[in-house]
């Protein structure tokens, strides 16, 4: 009963939250249709703000699994809504034990779970190169990766702002517009058997084109 309501719950924040992101920062998503509609799959973005969980959920029509910091459960109201959702926690500077095998296990289950490779939040909106540690996750997983890129979003919330502001579509055109863009998935031949760095620096390459096409919804209307 207790997943069925989460699910039900899911769905419901899944359209509510589309529709007022639309109004108040004119989202628009590209290539939704990419993701596998069926089996395990990883999906990886760029971090730059905490909205980013959000826009990110909003490009998977599947339920999305998450990771975040163990330092944010301090918060008594994240702590509940993460462990209501079955998040997985991990360490500041990657993957604990506890951490990777709550992702494998989410995985062998046939879901989709989310990963924010360069590990915390940009502090001047652009890709930052990716922390070693998602290669250790890499080495164990058999599963496609997607590569998911956000526009606009760092100038809606970025770290240092405490509340977000908005850009409604029937107003001006601001910075605020976000875009999201979904990559074709890479099947794990792809990737298994490169380097650590091949690795990361492929990964990298898929997830800038992928912020790129993002950047480009987030600019349309702006002149």
């Amino acid at each position: 009963m207790r997943e069925l309501f989460k699910a039900v719950l899911y769905e419901f924040l899944y359209w509510t939250i589309g529709v007022l992101m639309i109004f108040t920062h004119g989202l628009r998503i590209v290539g939704r249709n990419r993701i596998p509609k069926k089996g395990p799959v990883l999906l990886i973005g760029n971090h730059t703000s905490y909205l980013d969980i959000i826009v990110g959920g909003l490009a998977c029509r599947r339920r999305v699994f998450f990771l975040a910091r163990k330092t944010l459960a301090k918060n008594k109201i994240l702590a509940f809504i993460m462990d209501f959702y079955d998040t997985t926690l991990i360490d500041q500077e990657g993957f604990s034990r506890s951490g990777l095998q709550g992702v494998l296990e989410h995985l062998a289950k046939g879901r989709v779970v989310f990963v924010y490779p360069e590990g915390e939040r940009t502090h001047h909106g652009g890709l930052a190169r990716f922390k070693p540690g998602i290669t250790l996750l890499l080495r164990k997983v058999q599963v496609p990766i997607v590569p998911i890129g956000v526009a606009g979003v760092f100038e809606t919330w970025p770290r240092w702002r405490a509340w977000p502001s908005f850009a409604p579509p029937f107003l001006a055109w601001r910075p605020q517009r976000i875009g999201v863009c979904v990559g074709e998935p890479i099947p794990p031949e792809k990737y298994a058997n490169l380097f650590r760095e091949e690795m990361l620096d492929f990964l990298f390459a898929k997830l800038t084109w992928c912020v790129e096409g993002a950047q480009k919804l987030q600019a349309a209307g702006r002149h």
